[in-house]
């Protein structure tokens, strides 16, 4: 079987015709030669880069990824012969790219700081790698089989595998050795006797799903670090998640944490349209993060793309598809793979321009029609997969949205909650009274939390179903007495209510809210956040059994070291759990001591008579 065209490249570009009209990202060209729709294309004397959108009769519109301020008509198009592709292979990781995957530290070190137009820059760095055979001449191998490994990084293992469309008896592979991306390592022999020597590099069409064996159910989760949505809204390993907020409910420093902390094997991350000092600030910090589970640079395992919002705007649709690409490349070698994409709204804002500048038929807020399709087959290229090597991986995506006014109705927000499993909404109230991670609990939710709940179950406590649902049912119970306080005041209520709006205080302050620029609390280890949870859920059960047994509200917070439980979460590191515990059997030990004697024998009897 050979391999497809369009994998294989983006051929020689040749002119196919000349300009005839101009507008913004949008230009069209009659077309002299031979064409397709999504077909690579370079614009002009300065050869933009570009693709085919639409085709009518010999006039083919163009969607331009660069600044096409100077363009005449007139001025030749160059086609490729090829869709819009990415180079996948050693020299990915730790590197930054633009929304057409051009390294930008390459072009940085070329140009100076500003990027100019029509710039080429290589998508991977020209250097040999260390390339180790793990198959043999004379074996059959398939799409997916293993040909040998790159020692990419000291975090990541490149796995060097048959490319889709290979299939057949390995005729040589190259020994042990140090080979630039671009040699050829391996020979296949198809069934019909055709020859195909395979590279490490080799291209993808971004807009084309890489294909898998077989899709699998989500089940472990995704640990972010973050208890709150690692408890009440938790996040599946190759599941989805949109997290809309307002501006300045903290979005991107969320983002920031969970590409810092989370447990995938390789991140990337996608600035899409984000402010530039924003994104100024990833590239200067992520390079000198350490991953806290090697001691080594972030970085070794990190893929970033920046393309801000003074970048042209349609390259911002086309950065969305080159992370996930990229993203797909490394699930196929068997890795979990998280992609943040910051944000989703300025990709759909990229959609509409473009719609406008066609002069589409608008529908919802000026959004084209094929909005929502578009958000779908996004989010439908996450997911946990059995490859075609036969390993298991997954890429999750986290993808923010910034409706405008905070209103979560709006459509780009609306038809992504409809595509995604988890809802991490953001609040600006919170945000404002310094609550972070602003995540409303109320309208935030994850339909995971039933999938992951036995991996919970066996690694940290067999109880945390029950300990998660009893601290969602103090969140409820308190969130409706405070509209009755609003009414009456709280002194109003007995001290049995009362108890209910401090234990959810103290399960806010102390369990919800967590510092992200904190050493020990930017990070919880699941055994801390269990250990956390069960403190604030079992004071709460023995704080209501002692005031039900005639105790004062009073009495049963003069007994309780507040200022210390509250602290725990950035006083006690994630290795030293069991202050925690040993916190909790002392403040139960005070409180039970406050019960008078006859309560407490009585209470003995009738559990021993139940």
């Amino acid at each position: 079987m050979s391999q497809p065209a369009e994998l294989t490249g983006t051929g020689a570009a040749a002119r196919i015709g000349s300009l005839i009209w101009i507008s913004g990202p949008v230009v069209r060209a009659r077309i002299e030669g031979a064409a397709s729709v999504l077909e690579q294309v370079h614009v002009g004397e300065a050869r933009l880069a570009g693709e085919v959108i639409g085709l009518r009769h010999n006039i083919a519109t163009i969607q331009v990824y660069e600044d096409t301020n100077g363009l005449r008509p007139g001025e030749p198009l160059y086609g490729t012969g090829a869709p819009l592709s990415v180079l996948l292979g050693p020299g990915l990781l730790a590197n930054t790219y633009d929304g057409l995957q051009r390294s930008l530290t390459l072009l940085r070190d070329r140009q100076g700081i500003y990027l100019r137009r029509g710039s080429q820059a290589e998508a991977l760095p020209s250097r040999s790698w260390k390339f180790t055979p793990r198959a043999l001449a004379g074996e059959a191998v398939h799409p997916g089989t293993l040909l040998g490994i790159v020692p990419e990084t000291p975090l990541i293992e490149h796995r060097v595998l048959t490319p889709f469309g290979v299939e057949g008896k390995l005729i040589d592979i190259v020994p042990e050795g140090e080979y630039t991306p671009d040699h050829a390592i391996a020979t296949v022999e198809d069934a019909g006797g055709g020859r195909h020597p395979v590279a490490m590099a080799a291209r993808w069409p971004i807009r084309t799903a890489r294909p898998v064996r077989l899709r699998l159910d989500p089940s472990d989760p995704l640990i972010t670090g973050q208890r709150v949505l690692d408890t009440f809204a938790p996040l599946a390993k190759g599941g989805t998640a949109a997290m809309p907020g307002p501006f300045g409910a903290g979005k991107t420093i969320l983002q920031h944490a969970l590409a810092k902390w989370c447990d995938a094997d390789v991140i990337i991350y996608v600035g899409c349209g984000e402010r530039g000092n924003e994104m100024a600030e990833v590239l200067d910090e992520f390079p000198r993060l350490i991953d806290p589970s090697s001691g080594r640079p972030l970085m070794e395992r990190t893929v970033l793309i920046a393309n801000t919002s003074n970048m042209p705007v349609a390259a911002r649709e086309a950065s969305i598809y080159v992370a996930t690409t990229i993203a797909e490349y490394f699930r196929d070698q068997g890795y979990d793979v998280a992609l943040m994409a910051d944000s989703t709204s300025r990709w759909a804002e990229a959609l509409r321009e473009i719609a406008g500048r066609l002069e589409e038929m608008p529908a919802e807020e000026g959004f084209p029609a094929y909005l929502p399709s578009r958000i779908a087959a996004f989010y439908e290229r996450a997911g946990r997969v059995r490859t075609l090597g036969g390993t298991e991986g997954s890429v999750t995506i986290v993808g923010a949205i910034s409706p405008p006014g905070g209103d979560f109705t709006e459509p780009v927000t609306q038809h992504t909650q409809r595509y995604t499993r988890t809802f991490w909404a953001l609040d600006r109230s919170l945000a404002n009274a310094r609550h972070y991670p602003a995540i409303n609990l109320q309208t935030s939710y994850s339909l995971y939390a039933g999938a992951v709940a036995p991996w919970w179950a066996k690694e940290t406590a067999p109880d945390w179903q029950a300990l998660r649902d009893a601290a969602a049912q103090i969140l409820e119970q308190a969130s409706r007495l405070e509209q009755l306080v609003r009414l009456v005041g709280a002194q109003a209520l007995p001290d049995r209510q009362r108890w209910i709006l401090e234990a959810a205080r103290l399960l806010k302050e102390g369990f919800l809210q967590q510092n992200a620029l904190h050493p020990v609390d930017a990070y919880c280890v699941p055994a801390k956040q269990v250990a956390l949870l069960r403190l604030f859920v079992e004071l709460w059960q023995t704080g209501q059994q002692v005031i039900e047994s005639g105790v004062t509200l009073a009495r049963v917070l003069q007994s309780l070291d507040i200022r210390r439980m509250v602290q725990l979460r950035e006083t006690a590191p994630n290795d030293q759990v069991d202050q925690i515990a040993q916190l909790l059997n002392n403040l139960k030990t005070s409180l039970n001591a406050l019960v008078p004697e006859e309560k407490l024998i009585r209470t003995d009897a009738q559990e021993r008579k139940i």
